[in-house]
């Protein structure tokens, strides 16, 4: 049986694991894609434009962060982040589930198109596609929201 995790709220002291994540998982995802290159800016966006702005649920495991969930005012989800070994677990469903008890009106967010496991998971959890879109890398983007 596998080890139990919690949630819980960001602290301050957890920004080298949450980027440490985010590359971890970004570079399972997409190996194509030198991430590494991409840290410095990763972390000064984490800093600036996410933390500020955004409550951000972290999932615990023995005392590591094995996931979080970044939602702003708005209900707009940026990052769901979950480590690739917990991939098919609870983890990432109960991180969803806490955005929707957060954002009760209802969840937005964007995926990359091709990224069919994410698409296919945010289905099974009540998301729709709404539309698509290009981001600033070039990547298609699909635009899903849940609502209640």
């Amino acid at each position: 049986m596998p080890e139990a995790f919690q949630l819980r709220s960001y602290r301050e002291s957890d920004e080298d694991s949450s980027i440490a994540l985010w590359l971890e998982t970004w570079r399972q995802a997409y190996p194509s894609i030198n991430f590494d290159a991409r840290v410095d800016w990763w972390r000064e966006r984490w800093r600036t434009a996410l933390v500020p702005v955004a409550q951000i649920v972290v999932a615990e495991q023995n005392g590591a962060m094995v996931g979080f969930v970044t939602i702003d005012g708005t209900g707009y989800v940026d990052q769901l982040v979950v480590s690739p070994a917990q991939w098919g677990s609870d983890v990432s469903r109960a991180l969803v589930d806490e955005t929707k008890r957060l954002s009760p009106t209802g969840v937005t967010l964007k995926v990359n198109a091709d990224n069919i496991r994410a698409i296919k998971f945010y289905m099974r959890n009540g998301f729709v596609k709404t539309g698509d879109e290009v981001n600033t890398s070039g990547r298609a983007v699909d635009l899903m929201e849940w609502k209640p």
